[in-house]
């Protein structure tokens, strides 16, 4: 079956093959189509997704308007339809309730799903997992040709040191935890600890963080302490600016986001972190 993909807007992890479309259908002779669906993952996004599926309605095969801003399950995961090839996701929702995290009520329960192809492993809770799914996920990875990356991320309070031995021994070219409340910290510097006894460190950038910041009651302060506290646990910061269901985000606040994406001014904080020695 051929499906053309329609996305509201485009990221790195868009495909880009030759039924990708991110605009009205660029004429009513596409050939041999027989699907149209009009992918939808911000729920800023759902406006222009019905605009562009009242479009594309005009092509006479069916059109399916879905996607995790609207709350539907994901199945299982098919390589290459909604996400660039090698990305990969073997396992969907998540344990926690984390009151700015949408997994749980969209997902359910932890799922682990047939494992495909990739090297970009993009699982909401990969380390939920059972043991025997996380060391088929490395074995997949193992046969993959680029190094692996973790940017889903992997849950801090979770690591452990066979967590580590697999990361090590695969090579991984990048790994993402998070700091999303107070109660990451501890276990994010318990995390580095592991990760740096297993020669995995910020200092080669492989150990990364994502580290919310914006949401109500945040201050510039607390945000810009939360992230140089990451660096202090080991791992090199990137701030996620908090954004509500119309994705609105202060200006403010989107201005220190950028600053705090610049190489220099992370790598400026990093240097003064690891010449003090407080990793």
């Amino acid at each position: 079956m051929r499906i053309a993909r329609v996305f509201p807007r485009k990221t790195i992890a868009t495909p880009d093959d030759e039924l990708v479309f991110f605009a009205e259908p660029p004429g009513l002779f596409l050939h041999d189509i027989d699907e149209v669906h009009v992918s939808v993952a911000l729920s800023y996004d759902m406006k222009k997704a019905e605009q562009l599926a009242y479009q594309w309605e005009a092509l006479g095969v069916p059109v399916k308007l879905s996607g995790p801003a609207f709350n539907v399950p994901g199945g299982d995961f098919i390589p290459g339809r909604y996400l660039k090839p090698r990305y990969v996701i073997t396992s969907r929702g998540c344990p926690n309730r984390c009151w700015f995290c949408a997994v749980p009520a969209r997902e359910g329960a932890l799922r682990e799903l047939p494992i495909t192809e990739g090297y970009n492993v993009l699982d909401d809770n990969l380390l939920a997992c059972s043991e025997g799914h996380i060391r088929a996920v490395f074995a997949m990875l193992a046969r993959q040709r680029r190094r692996p990356l973790f940017t889903g991320g992997l849950e801090a309070k979770l690591l452990r040191p066979w967590h580590v031995d697999l990361l090590r021994e695969h090579r991984a070219r990048q790994i993402y935890c998070a700091y999303d409340t107070t109660d990451d910290y501890e276990p994010l510097v318990q995390s580095g600890r592991l990760l740096r006894n297993g020669g995995i460190s910020a200092a080669s950038h492989v150990a990364c963080c994502y580290v919310l910041i914006g949401y109500r009651g945040d201050t510039f302060d607390r945000a810009e302490r939360r992230l140089r506290q990451t660096i202090d646990a080991g791992f090199m910061p990137f701030a996620m600016l908090y954004r509500d269901i119309t994705g609105t985000a202060d200006k403010a606040w989107t201005a220190f986001q950028r600053e705090w994406a610049r190489k220099e001014i992370v790598g400026m904080a990093m240097k003064n972190t690891l010449s003090t020695g407080a990793q």
